[in-house]
């Protein structure tokens, strides 16, 4: 992967499918109320890239001093492997998760961070009631198991209300392995459970084993970055449950899935927008070194919705 130099200050998104996220249209009326003068630039990288693609991004935002940093969506476990001796310091949670999404070039340092688990808390809080898993007893079906999905586990270890078990699905066992490793470290109740499978009628019975008002996530990238989604249509949700679709954008298929049982199931269903906002706000605030107040982000949230 080859870069040319940055000729105006330059933020950059590093993803899958980077043009058609909407950040595309709301970075701009963002820097305005920000008061930021900088361009943003979207870097799709696929699915799998070799450890080489990783590092020529790095070494990119390490060498030229017109870049401000960077967001990094779906890669952020890779990127970390394939090039986390190139940053100048990691923050406390990059190093635990083993992931980055947050790029900072300050005064020709490179730093990385783990925001996720940040964004995670503050999106879990809009969605799930207050003391849900203590009055309900419930627990958590996540399907994908990726930095996203991690970072989410990490959080709800050290939060007051969290399930009693939590298991996660996916095809990979590397992933799954990861997520082991990390979970040890962790000083936590939650039972921790890790399944490896393909198979979406085997996430089917995984669905309909779940206690009265459990929360199910889709973490995979299914139904964004790939076709499909982990269930088949004849999965049956939760009575009374929290539903939790990672995206915000593409097909969406687990998240239709999951509206057309909205009734008959009593469900309270989410997508990823809000997730997003924070996710980039938090990196924003983070690069700029801005105080993100409550007020602010709700101004930058009105900015976005006008434009969803």
């Amino acid at each position: 992967m080859i870069f040319e130099p940055c000729r105006v200050p330059t933020f950059y998104f590093v993803g899958v499918s980077t043009s058609k996220s909407s950040i595309m249209k709301v970075f701009p009326q963002w820097a305005e109320i920000l008061g930021l003068d900088a361009q943003l630039i979207g870097v799709d990288v696929p699915l799998g890239a070799p450890a080489e693609t990783y590092r020529a991004i790095v070494k990119h935002l390490r060498g030229d001093p017109m870049v401000c940093g960077a967001l990094v969506t779906t890669h952020k476990i890779n990127l970390f492997n394939a090039a986390y001796d190139l940053f100048d310091e990691l923050d406390t949670y990059a190093q635990l998760c083993g992931e980055i999404s947050c790029i900072v070039r300050r005064e020709d340092r490179l730093l990385g961070y783990a925001k996720d688990i940040i964004s995670s808390e503050l999106a879990w809080r809009a969605f799930v009631p207050e003391k849900h898993f203590e009055r309900t007893g419930s627990e958590i079906l996540c399907f994908g198991c990726g930095g996203a999905a991690v970072a989410m586990s990490v959080f709800l270890a050290g939060a007051p209300d969290h399930p009693k078990r939590l298991t996660l699905v996916d095809v990979s066992s590397q992933r799954l392995d990861h997520a082991r490793e990390i979970h040890s470290h962790l000083q936590t109740n939650i039972q921790f459970e890790y399944i490896l499978n393909a198979e979406s009628a085997k996430n089917d019975a995984l669905l309909a084993a779940l206690p009265l008002g459990s929360v199910v996530i889709n973490a995979t990238g299914m139904g964004k970055d790939l076709p499909g989604s982990p269930i088949t249509d004849s999965a049956i949700f939760p009575q009374n449950g929290l539903v939790w679709e990672f995206n915000y954008r593409g097909e969406l298929n687990f998240l239709h899935q999951a509206r057309r049982q909205a009734e008959t199931r009593n469900l309270r269903i989410e997508d990823g927008w809000v997730y997003f906002l924070h996710g980039w706000t938090q990196v924003i605030a983070e690069i700029w070194q801005l105080d993100l107040t409550p007020e602010l982000f709700a101004r930058l949230d009105e900015a976005a919705r006008t434009i969803r």
